[in-house]
């Protein structure tokens, strides 16, 4: 049997598991598919239950790998192939080429002397990059990406012949055998384009959860600043559009236990930087589980902040680029018809095997969750299994590393 163990995601749980198994004396692989870990966190301005910024919680998890040689972080990896059985299996695993040094060279200035600028998959198309890039400053392993696909004819002149830059070199397979498998493949938001109804794609100003927290942060496309992404200017009234398409059965027959207080998170960001931003949360229930109940009563109790129990019919554009909502107050039963300046759908989590494969024996459910695997030595943690904040997808991920270790034990 092997010792060693496979993380297949490197976001919060996928990083836990891989930390706890490695400190209890084992070698373990991570394959993360992006060019860094940190996962969905990584993208946030701030996290529960602290409210501080990924850097805090990543930087430490980070600093526990970099101290430890029994961890293995294969980054720009997907596996591609599984033989073998519990405690012995083989696992393919594809790397796509990063084209940088192994060492961390700091691009800063060639990439800033590049022209050619691309949508940002990491701000969620509300930004740019340049085709050397890096998505974040604390990013780990804090080496660049060249991607060449995304450059010009004049900025491919610009690189040519640097040394530096490995413009041949081509995607490798390898083989990594290990005793058993912790999948931490985590979430991602749901495709809003889906929501036509609700003006996702169509309606200037008409943003997602996750675009938001972009928005937010220091490292996003504004540099924090929350504004209209049309003109850049202070929104005067913003609508939080809940449960859109989660508790749906033509989208996502589930609630995905994070957007209601995602979205007090952003009442709370509005209330730091825009205080007179007149607020309305339209909602079906509000959901704010144990202790995070003091956060419902604190945005509450803002005086800018307003919540109209009733769902959201339609969002359509106004005069202005501005968002028409026609929705219902169940309360007082009344038919709405507002304006605002922006409009933030609180889009659900959608597990990332809900649309993609693994080369490995687990059943998902409808909903693409993972639903077994554990007689095979494969253990789900964090997102992939059910809908989790960062707390509890950390302790699934130390369940799951201990499931794991158990197993390469032979108990």
């Amino acid at each position: 049997m092997s010792n060693a163990i496979l993380v297949v995601g490197g976001g919060f749980s996928g990083l836990t598991a891989a930390i706890e198994a490695a400190e209890l004396g084992h070698d373990v692989y991570i394959v993360e598919k992006s060019p860094w870990l940190g996962g969905r966190v990584a993208q946030l301005n701030k996290y529960f239950p602290k409210l501080c910024p990924p850097s805090c919680g990543l930087e430490i998890q980070f600093q526990r790998i970099r101290k430890n040689p029994l961890i293995h972080c294969l980054t720009m990896a997907q596996v591609v192939g599984l033989s073998g059985s519990k405690g012995n299996y083989t696992v393919r695993v594809r790397l796509e080429p990063r084209r940088t040094p192994p060492h961390n060279v700091d691009f800063t200035f060639m990439a800033s002397a590049l022209d050619g600028e691309v949508e940002s998959e990491f701000d969620l198309g509300l930004g740019k990059r340049k085709a050397l890039y890096k998505a974040m400053p604390f990013a780990y392993p804090a080496r660049y990406v060249l991607d060449t696909a995304a450059l010009s004819k004049a900025d491919m002149a610009r690189l040519a012949g640097k040394a530096q830059l490995d413009f041949d070199e081509k995607a490798r397979e390898i083989d990594v055998q290990v005793g058993s498998i912790v999948i931490a493949t985590g979430w991602k938001p749901y495709d809003v384009t889906r929501l036509s109804n609700l003006g996702a794609g169509s309606v200037k100003n008409c943003i997602s959860n996750m675009q938001l927290e972009r928005l937010a942060s220091p490292f996003g496309p504004t540099q924090g600043k929350i504004v209209r992404p049309t003109d850049g200017a202070t929104p005067h009234t913003v609508a939080f559009v809940q449960c859109a398409g989660s508790r749906d059965q033509n989208h996502l027959n589930y609630c995905s236990y994070i957007c209601c207080m995602a979205t007090l998170k952003h009442c709370l960001y509005f209330a730091e930087q825009h205080p007179d931003t007149q607020i309305t949360v339209f909602y079906i229930d509000l959901r704010a589980p144990g202790r995070y109940v003091k956060v419902l009563e604190k945005v509450q109790a803002l005086p800018n902040v307003h919540f109209v129990k009733g769902k959201v019919a339609n969002v359509v554009q106004a005069a202005g680029d501005r968002c028409e909502i026609q929705a219902e107050d169940a309360i007082r039963g009344e038919k709405l018809t507002l304006t605002y300046d922006m409009v933030v759908l609180a889009t659900g989590m959608q597990p990332t095997l809900a649309t993609e494969k693994l080369p490995l024996p687990v059943p998902v459910d409808a909903d693409g969750f993972i639903a077994g695997g554990e007689e095979a030595g494969i253990f789900a943690a964090g997102c992939c299994a059910m809908p989790l904040d960062v707390t509890r997808s950390a302790q699934s991920g130390t369940a799951a590393a201990l499931k794991a270790v158990q197993t390469v034990k032979g108990r």
